[in-house]
């Protein structure tokens, strides 16, 4: 069976570290802020994924063509341009939990937001448990 060769994968760097550099001061203490909603929310504890993904929960899939490979369950990366949150596997329609968020931008797998003040922090966690909910029904995830 084919393992994919997927570019994102965990380093083992530091998160402490990676989020003691963000800039600017206003990003950083977003990031800050999104680690400890993460670490509530789904009670695990953060992994780099890549250089700049902070990852929680991994999953490991596998397609009918036998493409398999792991990869993280929900994250975020504080994107010079926003924050990117990856929290909608693709599976479901978040519609109604979206409707909710505040101002935001849908990616093709990811949510992205200029600032958490611009967005309601309870409908993100709503949102956060929805997507591995949805996930959990297709790959088991798995705390990393």
């Amino acid at each position: 069976m084919p393992r994919s060769d997927n570019k994102t994968v965990p380093t083992g760097e530091s998160v402490e570290r990676f989020l003691s550099a963000v800039a600017p001061a206003s990003k950083a203490a977003d990031a800050q802020e999104l680690d400890a909603l993460f670490r509530k929310t789904t009670g695990f504890e953060p992994v780099m994924w890549g250089p700049s993904i902070v990852g929680y929960g991994r999953y490991h899939y596998r397609y009918k063509s036998g493409r398999e490979g792991d990869f993280l369950a929900t994250g975020f990366s504080p994107r010079k341009a926003a924050l990117s949150i990856y929290i909608m596997p693709g599976y479901a329609d978040f519609g109604d939990i979206l409707s909710r968020l505040g101002k935001h931008k849908l990616g093709k797998s990811c949510l992205n937001v200029n600032k958490l003040a611009d967005i309601d922090l309870d409908v993100l966690a709503e949102l956060i448990c929805a997507g591995l909910e949805d996930l959990e029904q297709h790959w088991p995830v798995d705390p990393t």
